[in-house]
């Protein structure tokens, strides 16, 4: 078996392992979704919304085909807290949906298009959903092979673990007895190893040491001979942005998908209410809340958290933060510009 190396993830995929990548899923997505608009009378809109829903659900769960076109979508859809249950009666495991996808499906089924259907609008003819599958897939440049629902399956599986989803949690989600099918998609080369252990080492350095530290990956170099700007995704999809010497771009041996830490130092950012324009050059302007103000008579500490818990920090003068009067709880920018940031890649 040859293994795909993918920096960004940290695991390969075996090349007998057939899934899609998340382009080949969003195309799919949008093949189906452009067959749904483009129905014109009333029996095809209402076949297409219910086959376009039992692919979605297929997407976003995982599930076996047989589960799926098995369930009763009275009493194993909880539209309020956006979970299906699949699986046999006595045997069944709850399975996060998408809030945007939930409500969609809320509203078709209470909808008059789905009059008569209620308890069976899923109950669809399994060959004729593969043959739908197949016929959007080679809209969008997939081979027969790759459109079909198996795939879907294992092109959740795949999305799970790089997500960070837990080995054990993935098998729960997908109702999976054998021990072997979940973790025969996941497979570590000696240099997967290595960037691994070194992620954890980096990552536990920075949560000791640094105040603002981000892990992520390289996703954009854009280069003179002389100076090297890097874009990079933290591991919540963060956005950073840095400027370093073309050298040291070279020495890390940086390229799209590279691990890398980010870490910028409290005096080199600076804090601005929400609304406000005065971040002058500074290219990283992350929102937050205000978690606390720290004062003394030179230096005030001001500490937030982004929307993914992140914890930010800056040093500003004590008159500075006077002037600002920032409470807890309150929306702030932080910004810094790409010179103040310093990478370390990860390998």
């Amino acid at each position: 078996m040859t293994p795909r190396h993918c920096q960004r993830e940290l695991f390969s995929v075996s090349d007998e392992v057939s899934h899609l990548d998340a382009r080949q899923i969003q195309a799919l997505a949008e093949a189906f979704a452009a067959w749904r608009r483009s129905a014109r009378r009333p029996d095809s809109v209402r076949a297409r919304e219910r086959i376009g829903l039992t692919f979605l659900l297929l997407r976003h769960t995982g599930a076996r085909l047989g589960e799926v076109l098995a369930l009763d979508d009275r009493t194993a859809l909880d539209m309020q807290r956006c979970v299906v249950h699949l699986g046999l009666k006595g045997n069944t495991r709850e399975v996060p949906l998408p809030e945007d996808f939930c409500s969609e499906l809320h509203r078709v089924l209470e909808s008059p298009m789905a009059c008569g259907l209620r308890g069976h609008f899923f109950h669809l003819d399994a060959g004729y959903l593969r043959r739908i599958c197949y016929e959007r897939g080679k809209e969008c440049g997939l081979p027969r092979e790759l459109a079909n629902p198996r795939v879907l399956r294992n092109s959740r599986v795949v999305e799970m673990l790089r997500a960070g989803v837990p080995l054990a949690v993935v098998k729960s989600v997908l109702g999976q007895t054998s021990l072997d099918f979940a973790s025969d998609l996941q497979h570590f080369t000696q240099g997967d190893v290595t960037a691994i252990v070194r992620l954890a080492q980096a990552d536990m350095r920075t949560r000791s040491s640094a105040r603002n530290a981000f892990i992520g990956h390289v996703t954009g170099l854009d280069t003179d001979t002389v100076m090297a700007g890097v874009s990079m995704e933290s591991r919540s999809g963060i956005a950073i942005h840095a400027a370093i010497t073309a050298d040291s771009m070279h020495t890390m041996r940086l390229e799209v998908g590279t691990p890398i830490v980010a870490t910028v130092k409290a005096p080199l950012v600076n804090v601005m209410r929400a609304g406000q324009t005065l971040c002058g050059s500074a290219r990283n302007r992350l929102t937050a809340t205000v978690l606390r103000v720290l004062d003394s008579p030179v230096i005030a500490e001001i500490a937030g958290r982004l929307h993914d818990g992140t914890e930010v920090c800056a040093l500003v003068s004590s008159q500075s933060a006077r002037d600002m009067a920032l409470q807890p709880g309150e929306d702030v920018v932080f910004c810094f510009k790409s010179l103040s940031v310093v990478l370390n890649s990860i390998r």
